[in-house]
């Protein structure tokens, strides 16, 4: 009876002392700095104002002089604002160099594409479905490749 006592005792005394060990380790976690989501997204473009105005055009961005700012919840059910930057820069600028394949959220991607076929937009590819979402291809108004992607609920 004893011994059985002393086991049960040796195990809740390491259990709370794993247990504090993994709240210090957690805590100290949280403090660095992470990563919580896209904060913008930059390009050169040849001619920035058309571009944006193609982007406002065929895909509905909401363009203002800076490009467009898309809002959302840093987290579910929170009161906490976030934001994503779009904005298309000089072709001469020298703050990154142009490599890159974006891609942007949309609903009901097979009326879209209809749309934009009607606005004379190449469609590159046709809508492919995985148990992700949707996914098809267009180039801008420049040529650069875009996804675009309705994710599944």
């Amino acid at each position: 009876m004893k011994r059985r006592i002393g086991l049960i005792l040796m195990f809740a005394g390491t259990f709370c002392l794993c247990f504090t060990f993994k709240t210090y380790i957690n805590k100290e976690q949280n403090k660095m700095k992470r990563v919580t989501g896209i904060g913008g997204i930059f390009f050169k473009s040849r001619n920035p104002e058309k571009m944006t105005e193609w982007y406002h055009k065929h895909l509905g961005l909401e363009t203002n002089l800076y490009g467009a700012t898309f809002e959302w919840y840093e987290k579910p059910d929170s009161s906490v604002m976030a934001q994503t930057q779009w904005t298309p820069f000089a072709e001469s600028s020298k703050y990154f160099e142009k490599d890159y394949m974006i891609n942007y959220l949309v609903e009901n991607p097979e009326a879209l594409v209809e749309e934009l076929k009607k606005e004379g937009v190449t469609v590159v590819d046709e809508i492919e479905s995985y148990d992700y979402g949707k996914f098809v291809h267009i180039p801008d108004g420049e040529g650069n490749k875009v996804q675009l992607w309705e994710p599944v609920d």
